[in-house]
């Protein structure tokens, strides 16, 4: 139903089709999702890691199954799909064109904050919801800067997708429950303000970081030209 809607959205408005989101994969393509997907995933385990660091016990659960791996990879790859083609999907294009890339990519990641109070069911703990909306709003703006580069949606997936699966599928800190890797129960952890913020932020900084650094350096310089160009006309 998401690709029908994108498909109406973008001829009626652009007189485009589904390729302008790049869909098709290709040799370029699939070595930007992979290389990102690594790069998102190894900082998202690196959190997990320094918690290690701190004292906290990790196992690999004894009652996992095959089923429930593929099945976390299943919803993951889901999930994350759902989310790229709104949020940097036919409506991102759409704003792009019309509004340039400052603000498109703007407003693509406050939506995909506001999203996020929702998803998160926090709505009126506004702590929280100032906390999320930072962190995920910071997500979005990378993601939308990897199409806006890239001009395909495999960089912004491959981010998202490796985040997500060793944030959930792994070390089992999603909606999904117990996945393969679980905490050990052990005597409580304490750490100052320094040091959780550490934990708490440093590998998320670090994957935004690493992958603008990367999609700097990623993208066909002769198309970006030609859709700057464009935009700047407008």
């Amino acid at each position: 139903m998401e690709l029908i809607v994108s498909w109406v959205l973008l001829w009626l408005i652009e007189k485009k089709h589904l390729g302008v989101l790049g869909l098709m994969p290709n040799k370029r393509r699939l070595f930007q999702f992979i290389i990102l997907f690594l790069v998102a995933g190894i900082c998202c385990a690196s959190g997990f890691l320094i918690r290690m660091l701190y004292g906290e016990r990790w196992a690999i659960n004894p009652d996992i199954t095959f089923s429930q791996i593929l099945e976390a990879i299943s919803w993951n790859i889901k999930s994350v799909l759902y989310e790229e083609l709104i949020y940097r999907g036919a409506i991102l294009y759409i704003l792009l064109k019309r509004l340039g890339a400052g603000w498109g990519i703007a407003l693509s990641s406050i939506a995909f904050g506001i999203y996020h109070w929702f998803s998160f069911e926090i709505l009126g703990n506004i702590p929280a919801m100032i906390m999320i909306f930072l962190v995920t709003g910071a997500m979005g703006l990378v993601l939308a800067y990897a199409y806006r580069r890239t001009r395909s949606m495999y960089a912004a997936i491959g981010v998202h997708l490796g985040w997500n699966i060793v944030q959930t599928a792994v070390f089992s800190g999603g909606p999904i429950g117990k996945q393969l890797i679980i905490v050990v129960p052990t005597a409580h952890v304490q750490v100052s303000y320094f040091e959780y913020a550490i934990v708490a932020f440093l590998p998320m900084i670090s994957a935004l970081l690493f992958s603008f650094l990367l999609l700097r350096r990623m993208g066909d310089t002769r198309t970006l030209s030609v859709e700057n160009e464009e935009l700047n006309s407008r």
